[in-house]
């Protein structure tokens, strides 16, 4: 009994370690918070009896690192967020098994300075395989909680949000040391003085990205409206409105937020005219998001010149649904650069698998029809700024670093996120989202715009700080940010995500070993050699 007791007690305080790094993220923000935050469940896991417990806590303390990231999911998934986390947090047994591994009982100097470097990479073994859209993507990386942290955004310009996140875990490893096992100090001290040393060197000695010129942007962020059969009228009003101020303020490009636009503009010419009329008045064009239905096969699309109506067939859609899209708009009307939002958020946007498990949408909030997908990513022409390029994404999308690296390295010198959270307007939704900005910015040297339609909006600089002041949540403004344009490129850009190549080649070098050092113990033992015949002689 005393036993089963014990059990019940580790595996609530599995859940609720697992939970603690969630205070490190927007909205409590306590970035300082995720060098120790792992702390208290790596005691648990190296005190554990069995692998068979360890990989139980490991997978419990995932899950409710899940829920306690994601928890502002719950008004949208209901208890269908619960199994996902259990899902979720299956991922997370095998770094549990390498913490009671190498940390477990009294670890010598060599099994401790092997446990700074696999810990870590088990670790990120586990974002990277949740980093899978089918997952919900990579939201909550222990390296994004930085995002504020000048040293921390440096060192994704060079690995990547994937090198903090092992450095940050390489932390919480050593004080587990320090802690735990007095016989391995040297190592765990050594292993936070390598973690100074590198974010100082690379601090000190990697290029800072070269600011060139500057580009006047707008972000229209109209607040929230009711929800009703004309709510989409309302956004675009509200956006109209606040949009005509701007004029006289010789702005390069106005950015609207996802979902700004709630018609397919080749359906609706006449909002298309007065986006036109916007952008003449304002003297800039407009970057919308247009969520509506599009219908198969040629799509007309209003062409520029003096009326702007559906004169021209300009593009194709292969196949009819719900898209969402970012459309430059400019005196003339739609350019014809177009984004389809190619990265959708699972019952967000599209139930997974929805033969089994339609029955979300009864549930929850999930998406009642899945919306399509675009094939590839787009890089639009400012018109009027001769080789500035920007590259749109389309909210989640902003936390893919794979995404900003590909239009940074196409030759995007803006990079713009489109974004709605107004389902999750008093939760730590918001925060979070417009955090990602700042880690996207760092790696690829490109400042990049994030905009909302009910905040919060943000600008950031190539060097991933913040350009001008935070839009909140509470805000219906449009604001003039002057932000700087950058050259050169990250080596984060250059070479990509080489801390996930080197920590999968450890795990599998240690993998191996493990494999040869098995099959050494069950090799039989020779079997006795018969002594040698004797021939009779007469």
């Amino acid at each position: 009994m005393v036993a089963k007791r014990i059990r019940y007690r580790r595996a609530a305080a599995a859940v609720a370690a697992g939970a603690l790094p969630c205070l490190a993220f927007p909205a409590p923000a306590l970035w300082w918070f995720a060098y120790v935050a792992l702390v208290p469940w790596m005691l648990l896991l190296r005190s554990a009896p069995t692998g068979r417990r360890a990989a139980l806590e490991g997978w419990l303390g995932g899950a409710g690192f899940i829920v306690a990231v994601h928890h502002w999911l719950l008004p949208s998934l209901h208890v269908f967020l619960l199994p996902v986390a259990a899902l979720v947090g299956l991922l997370w047994i095998p770094w549990a098994l390498l913490v009671r591994e190498f940390l477990g009982g009294v670890p010598d100097p060599g099994r401790a300075a092997a446990a700074l470097l696999l810990v870590p990479a088990g670790w990120l073994l586990s974002e990277l395989a949740r980093s899978w859209q089918g997952l919900g993507g990579p939201w909550g990386l222990l390296g994004a909680s930085q995002w504020q942290v000048p040293p921390a955004l440096r060192l994704a310009s060079v690995g990547g949000v994937w090198l903090v996140s092992l450095l940050v875990v390489a932390v919480n490893c050593a004080l587990v040391l320090l802690i735990s096992a007095p016989a391995a100090r040297v190592p765990a001290v050594a292993g936070v003085t390598g973690c100074v040393v590198l974010t100082g060197a690379v601090w000190l000695w990697v290029p800072r990205p070269e600011v060139s010129g500057a580009l006047r942007v707008a972000v229209v962020q109209p607040g929230m409206v009711a929800d009703g059969p004309d709510s989409a009228e309302q956004r675009f009003t509200a956006g109209e409105r606040l949009t005509r101020t701007l004029a006289g303020q010789r702005v390069d490009l106005v950015v609207w937020g996802e979902s700004s636009v709630g018609a397919d503009l080749a359906a609706r010419p006449d909002l298309a005219r007065r986006l036109a009329v916007l952008s003449s008045e304002v003297g800039a064009p407009l970057l919308v998001n247009v969520d509506a239905r599009r219908p198969a096969g040629p799509a007309v699309v209003p062409v520029p010149g003096p009326a702007v109506g559906p004169v021209a067939a300009a593009a194709t859609t292969p196949g009819g649904g719900i898209y969402k899209s970012s459309v430059l708009v400019g005196p003339g009307g739609p350019t014809g650069d177009r984004y389809d939002k190619m990265r959708l958020v699972p019952f967000g946007e599209y139930v997974p698998a929805r033969s089994l498990l339609g029955w979300a949408t009864s549930v929850g909030k999930a998406a009642g029809e899945d919306r399509r997908s675009g094939a590839e990513p787009v890089l639009m022409n400012l018109p009027g700024r001769p080789g500035v390029r920007i590259g749109p994404l389309v909210c989640f999308e902003s936390a893919f670093p794979d995404m900003s690296r590909r239009l940074t390295r196409d030759g995007a010198a803006l990079l713009i996120a489109q974004s709605a959270t107004s389902s999750f307007q008093r939760s730590w939704a918001p925060a979070q989202h417009a955090s990602l900005a700042a880690l996207r910015a760092a790696e690829d040297g490109r400042p990049m715009v994030h905009a909302t339609l009910t905040g919060i909006s943000e600008v950031h600089g190539p060097s991933g700080e913040r350009i001008g002041p935070a839009l909140p949540t509470s805000a219906r403004a449009a604001h003039v940010y002057e932000v700087p344009l950058a050259r050169g490129s990250t080596y984060y850009v250059r070479f990509g995500d080489w801390p996930v190549g080197a920590a999968l080649a450890l795990l599998a070098a240690y993998c191996a070993i493990e494999g040869v050092r098995t099959l050494g113990l069950r090799k039989p033992a020779p079997e006795p050699t018969p002594p040698p015949a004797r021939t009779a002689r007469g």
